[in-house]
């Protein structure tokens, strides 16, 4: 996938989140319907998004699980949608072998998978079989207890030590080196504290050789780094932060909800250091 940015140098691509889930943390709700998560995958079209990421079952903390068929029924009728009308990129954001070759049936170029393909035993087959650019995740337990009580000896070491293993049993299964990503899973099973060293040393996971995607868009992490009580959707300043951060330290790719302000805000921070070169 090319990042793009005309004769600058290259930005991040941008993810925009389309959550078709009446439980998402942030937008839960909004777009079950499938013509509304349609019309918001068009709005983020339109405000730059490289990639669509469609998702059919929370994963937030406590959220309640969603069987294969439902979360089918939710994603495919997007996907089939977006994709008749738009050439954009289309992740399908699940942990579920059987919804991942749905969606790509669909139309879908990339799986986003949680759980670093380790949901099932047959994950690292499919994706291999499905020829897809596939995202692993660190992911500290399971999305319903993850952050429980998360501990860590070293996170940054850890993770990149387990994101490093997974891409190596992907390679093993036959997914081609060229189509894995890494995601460190800021605030999937991490406390802000462990997600703040994370966004330190994103360096420590840029070097391991694979593109990095990083999303820390709206998370309850900025509340808590910022000692705020502020709502999902008063959290925009933090996202930005983090996301300019996550850019200078080598992200390939950003999933954000705010395509357009994250976009404008890489472009002015391209912008300075251009001059300052």
């Amino acid at each position: 996938m090319q990042r793009s940015g005309g004769g600058r140098a290259p930005r991040p691509c941008l993810m925009g989140i389309v959550n078709v889930t009446p439980d998402s943390f942030s937008d839960g709700g909004r777009f079950l319907n499938a013509e509304a998560a349609v019309a918001h995958a068009r709005r983020l079209i339109a405000e730059g998004a490289d990639v669509l990421d469609i998702g059919g079952e929370s994963t937030r903390p406590r959220a309640a699980p969603v069987g294969e068929a439902e979360e089918i029924a939710r994603v495919v009728p997007v996907i089939e949608a977006i994709r008749c009308e738009s050439p954009v990129a289309i992740s399908i954001d699940t942990m579920k072998p059987a919804v991942a070759r749905a969606a790509v049936a669909a139309g879908a170029t990339m799986w986003n998978d949680v759980t670093a393909l380790s949901y099932a035993p047959e994950s690292p087959a499919t994706a291999a079989a499905l020829g897809c650019e596939i995202v692993l995740m660190h992911m500290q337990g399971e999305p319903r207890t993850m952050q429980a009580a998360p501990r860590y000896d070293d996170v940054v070491a850890e993770v990149a030590a387990l994101l490093g293993a997974r891409a190596e049993a992907a390679l093993a299964a036959g997914v081609a080196r060229g189509r894995i990503w890494l995601d460190p899973g800021i605030g999937f099973g991490k406390t802000a504290a462990h997600s703040l060293a994370l966004l330190r040393r994103l360096d420590r996971i840029v070097a391991l050789g694979f593109p990095v995607l990083v999303g820390v868009s709206r998370k309850s992490a900025i509340a808590r780094i910022a000692d705020d009580k502020s709502s999902e959707e008063q959290r925009l300043g933090g996202s930005i932060a983090a996301a300019l951060a996550a850019a200078r330290a080598g992200a390939a790719m950003l999933r954000v909800h705010d395509v357009a302000e994250t976009r404008q805000a890489l472009a002015v921070a391209a912008a300075i250091g251009q001059a300052e070169a």
